[in-house]
């Protein structure tokens, strides 16, 4: 086996949070060597994974963007247009030089005698596997599985003579014109694939179990156009308006708690805008949960509603009793006739990039961690996992970690440590433990399926998994890195 390749800092994903991770690094640790592991055969994560027509993000690239990147751009963006702007980082910050694709890691084990995590990695031009040693392991590749989507197994699939398709493998060769197709799914890929699929295909339904809640509205920001037009720099834009929207953000969240109807009433009038106040919202948008229990799927712009109302889409909210030969026949004795059969049913959660780990020769069981800060683990030394916002993008937290870990970084160096693991304290022995998120707060299925997996959070800080970027934003700058939560070590001398 070839000799080890060592860096300070190794990143696994150049996606969002790892471009992200990178560009902080340099920054704020530019002493610190660093590589980034990337298994895809190049940047973007979710946004190479899916390729399904009218892939598009569901939050608004003033917040989803880089704090540090302005974006110019209308708030809802493609696919297309997300990746153009992470190459922009990539370059302006010349990342490319320490990014390697196609390098899947397959195994991760932490040595402490050695004092350094080992990774052997898979790459595309060798059987031989090639071995990374690192300080510290920065886990960014997200929390989905990309080689494959969540479909249940439903009666009957085997008998279904169409084709069966899920958003995240998305054929090139689908030919969905002038066809009749069934999306099954409520949620913002079901949202997006069907106004962008409508217009060539006979008919598009959307077929749903339960309903989503819905936020309509035009995808054009006017302060950020009336900026623009007085020639404010970009950069200024950019910050005005991510706090602009921020702000109203934190005001619905607080409102879905505390006035739950009249969020609901704010959303169904978006819906009513382009379906008529004659339409009956129930039961195909009326969700039974409160606003925010699963995240609000946006439409840019009312373009769902849009095909419906045009005749070209429709909703059927119903059981599934079985896949036909030619369709699927409902709980209800309806039937849909289906040429091809879409399951945008969601995503199998991937826990820590689905690598074997081990701590000191013992295999590592993340289901019995304790969280801290919902981004280190109890146990496990010199490792953080970004794991981003349900209520807010992705990006916000991504941001704030980068900043914590380059502090904590800093921190170990100017005590001389080498090593950091977060341990429960005398005080937090007898602290009661609750799953990484509570299915009271924010229940989506990916989450509830795989929950036992998950680490487990505490009732006080540090071991709360907060999923609150306006408190975060005030904590986790200035959280005590010495509270005796982290436990540092340094070298051995002599």
């Amino acid at each position: 086996m070839p000799q080890p390749v060592h860096v300070d800092v190794l990143i696994v994903g150049a996606g969002i949070s790892g471009i992200g991770g990178a560009c902080h690094l340099s920054e704020q640790c530019p002493t610190k060597s660093f590589m980034i592991l990337e298994s895809q055969e190049s940047f973007g994560g979710t946004w190479r994974t899916h390729r399904y027509p009218g892939i598009r993000s569901d939050s608004d690239l003033y917040t989803f963007g880089y704090r540090f990147k302005p974006w110019v751009g209308a708030p809802i963006a493609s696919a297309e247009e997300i990746l153009k702007y992470m190459g922009e980082v990539i370059e302006e910050n010349k990342l490319d030089r320490f990014i390697r694709y196609g390098h899947r890691v397959i195994d991760a084990t932490w040595s402490t005698s050695d004092r350094q995590w080992t990774l052997v990695v898979g790459t595309p031009d060798s059987d031989e596997p090639t071995v990374y040693t690192c300080g510290f392991l920065w886990m960014c590749q997200g929390y989905y599985r990309h080689s494959e989507g969540y479909t249940p197994e439903w009666p009957g699939m085997d008998q279904y003579e169409g084709r069966v398709v899920h958003p995240q493998r998305w054929p090139d060769d689908l030919d969905y014109k002038e066809k009749k197709v069934v999306v099954i799914g409520s949620g913002a890929t079901a949202a997006t694939l069907i106004p962008a699929m409508a217009d060539d295909c006979e008919h598009v339904t959307m077929l749903q179990r339960s309903p989503t809640y819905f936020f309509s509205g035009r995808n054009q920001d006017e302060l950020a156009d009336l900026l623009r037009d007085l020639e404010i720099p970009d950069e200024w834009i950019h910050e005005i308006v991510r706090r602009k929207i921020l702000k109203e953000q934190q005001e619905v969240t607080r409102l879905s708690f505390e006035q739950p109807e009249a969020v609901k009433e704010m959303l169904f009038d978006g819906i009513r805008e382009h379906l008529g106040e004659d339409y009956e919202l129930a039961p195909h948008f009326t969700p039974s949960y409160r606003p925010w229990r699963q995240r609000l799927a946006k439409v840019p712009d009312g373009d769902l509603f849009k095909a419906i109302a045009a005749g070209k889409a429709s909703v059927a909210t119903d059981e599934i009793e079985t896949f036909t030969e030619n369709g699927i026949a409902l709980a209800s004795g309806e039937h849909l006739e289906a040429d091809i059969i879409i399951t945008a049913t969601g995503f199998n959660l991937n826990v820590l990039g689905d690598i074997n780990f081990v701590i000191d020769d013992q295999p590592l069981d993340f289901s019995k961690t304790v969280s801290y800060r919902g981004a280190m683990f109890t146990g496990i030394p010199n490792m953080m996992w970004v794991f981003g916002y349900f209520r807010a993008s992705w990006t916000l937290r991504a941001d704030l970690l980068g900043d914590f870990l380059c502090r904590l970084l800093n921190h170990m160096d100017d005590q001389g440590a080498d090593v950091v693991v977060p341990a429960l304290r005398s005080e937090d022995e007898d602290m009661k433990l609750h799953p990484w998120v509570q299915a009271e707060d924010f229940n989506p299925g990916y989450l509830m399926r795989s929950i036992h997996l998950l680490p487990q959070q505490g009732e006080h800080h540090p071991w709360v998994h907060q999923q609150d970027y306006w408190t975060e934003s005030k904590e986790l700058p200035e959280a005590d890195l010495d509270d005796g939560a982290l436990v540092f070590t340094s070298p051995p001398t002599g």
